[in-house]
């Protein structure tokens, strides 16, 4: 899934090459994104992109006075930029093609979401707000506004493992599972511990490990076109998806727990002292 930094990359790509630029058409492939019927997704055409922003994972594009096209790209979903765009008819259903958007220079994009369970979304909107996902949005930890004192309001009183509440987007908006995986194991932090229960110290490691390593990664992703981000995501993780792989800190093994959907990964020296997490799915098996 694309998190905060991945999707900064794409707020900055498209503010550069596609602020300035008329929106001449849309052409949806999968009604099911789309999210919203008024304003129609018509309504953009003729509209001039006059900016982008991030709000936790969704990218905004401000289009003429009073619209915006805002898109959340999901578990499996992607964006594709053509300095040429394709003149192929998109038939609904039949490609991973959610969304197209041409431009007046004749460039433009496609939102895509692979496999078959689909959660891309796409809203058109006057107000950014009026999305439901941006409305229930918590502070973005890299906001001038987000110091360390901020962020041990949000851990007070919380009986909730502290993995689950760096990915919880009401509490703290843009993290996912990779980057809770990385920030964890840069603040040699089980994924298990309990948030209101951190010390001082251990709420600072954690402040500190999560600024650093999301405005490293922002910072990565920052001047790189579309194609190129997943790569530089995935060269720049040191535990998350990197089960079996060594530790770069410590040459342990590096350890997953699975769940339905996802795993998380650590390493058992650096995060648990040396204790390997049990894997959920192999404890189902045996009851």
């Amino acid at each position: 899934m694309p998190e905060m930094p991945e999707v900064q990359g794409l707020v900055d790509f498209l503010g550069e090459r596609a602020t300035g630029r008329t929106i001449t058409r849309t052409s949806v492939g999968a009604i099911a994104a789309l999210k919203t019927f008024d304003p129609p997704n018509t309504a953009l055409h003729g509209a001039t992109i006059t900016g982008t922003a991030r709000h936790g994972k969704f990218i905004d594009l401000a289009c003429g006075d009073d619209l915006h096209l805002v898109f959340h790209l999901a578990k499996a979903g992607w964006l594709r930029w053509y300095e040429e765009l394709p003149t192929t008819l998109i038939k609904p259903g039949k490609s991973p093609i959610a969304l197209r958007v041409a431009l007046d220079d004749g460039s433009g994009f496609d939102l895509t979401e692979a496999g078959t369970k689909k959660s891309l979304a796409v809203h058109v909107v006057r107000d950014p707000q009026d999305v439901p996902g941006i409305a229930r949005l918590g502070p973005d930890p890299l906001a001038p506004e987000f110091g360390r004192d901020v962020f041990a309001g949000l851990l007070s009183g919380r009986r909730m493992q502290i993995k689950g509440l760096l990915r919880d987007q009401g509490v703290i908006a843009g993290i996912g599972n990779a980057y809770s995986d990385e920030i964890l194991h840069a603040a040699r932090m089980s994924p298990y511990a309990i948030a209101a229960t951190l010390d001082d110290g251990e709420i600072d490691r954690l402040y500190s490990a999560m600024q650093e390593t999301l405005r490293d990664a922002v910072a990565e992703a920052s001047g790189k076109p579309p194609a190129d981000l997943k790569d530089a995501k995935r060269r720049g993780m040191q535990v998350h998806a990197r089960r079996g792989e060594t530790c770069p800190v410590c040459g342990d093994i590096v350890r997953s727990v699975f769940f339905a959907d996802r795993s998380l990964e650590y390493c058992p020296t650096c995060q648990t002292g040396g204790k390997v997490l049990a894997d959920r799915r192999l404890s189902r098996l045996l009851k």
